[in-house]
């Protein structure tokens, strides 16, 4: 180091000061720039965070697609639609109640007695008869049609209550009795007469045979009709062990023709109140055995 008239100098090139500078307080020319430096840096720093935070996310989609695959793989099962749920299929469970159910007989129950069978045979037919049980009251009414009740009768000589052929007809079938009621209205009369028999055969046979005709019954305000030779209107009929027959005509004793229609609407409407009658007995007699079980 010398010392010259200017004052101190400093030899060397790295040492060497501008003569302007004699402090050191310029920079020089290559120094680095440290404001750019510093944001350089930043910037790194952000992108290296940036490809952390998008790998993580691709990381974490690439373990749950093999997890779910795992789980699918694992349950061999997919969703409704066909597609895999990642999820079990849930057990399917019994609906219905573990209680058992009502039973049923797999054999129909048997029908319910036929009324008839009960008025076709003696040994059946066990209800009370007689000329109140089959014409009860003091009136018939069929319809918008009424009938006073005139006499009744009961005979156990079935030929008695007979007019010509049929008392023998009766007593050869094996009549038992027979029961008679009259009613009347306007002049016309009509009685009606059921012959009672064991079996249902022997009254069919009795219809079939009828011949001649049941004896009108006059009395309780009836005259005496279809007696002395005048024509009148005569039926037979027979159901179960039951044959029932009726005449009717007049009480003035006028002959009855074709188109004399009240005597024969008379006579039909006893005919079918006793058929009614009668088919009520067999009705009774099957509702009783029913109820007992017979």
């Amino acid at each position: 180091m010398s010392f010259g008239q200017g004052g101190p100098s400093w030899g060397g090139p790295e040492g060497q000061q501008s003569p302007q500078d004699p402090y050191g307080t310029n920079t020089a020319p290559d120094t680095p720039d440290w404001a750019a430096l510093a944001d350089a840096s930043a910037a790194r720093a952000r992108r290296k965070r940036w490809m952390y935070i998008g790998g993580g996310v691709l990381a974490t989609a690439v373990v749950g697609a093999i997890v779910a695959t795992a789980v699918v793989t694992t349950n061999g099962k997919t969703g409704t639609n066909g597609s895999a749920t990642g999820l079990p299929t849930p057990e399917v469970l019994p609906t219905g109640s573990a209680q058992p159910g009502p039973s049923f007989s797999s054999q129909a129950p048997p029908p319910p007695p036929n009324p008839r069978d009960f008025i076709s045979s003696a040994q059946k037919d066990r209800l009370p008869l007689s000329a109140d049980s089959l014409f009860p009251g003091k009136k018939l009414k069929m319809g918008e049609r009424a009938y006073a009740k005139g006499a009744t009768n009961r005979t156990t000589s079935c030929s008695a209550a007979t007019q010509g052929a049929l008392g023998s007809v009766l007593a050869n079938n094996g009549c038992d009795q027979v029961i008679r009621a009259t009613y009347s209205t306007g002049g016309v009369a009509v009685t009606v007469g059921v012959a009672v028999f064991d079996t249902a055969a022997q009254a069919q046979k009795a219809k079939e045979q009828a011949s001649g005709g049941l004896a009108s019954l006059p009395g309780a305000g009836v005259p005496t009709f279809c007696r002395g030779g005048s024509i009148c209107r005569k039926t037979a009929n027979a159901y179960g062990r039951y044959a029932y027959f009726t005449v009717g005509g007049f009480t003035s004793g006028k002959n009855v023709v074709t188109t004399d229609k009240d005597v024969y609407t008379t006579g039909d409407d006893l005919a079918e109140f006793t058929f009614r009658q009668i088919h009520q007995r067999g009705k009774t007699q099957a509702s009783a055995a029913a109820t007992a079980g017979q």
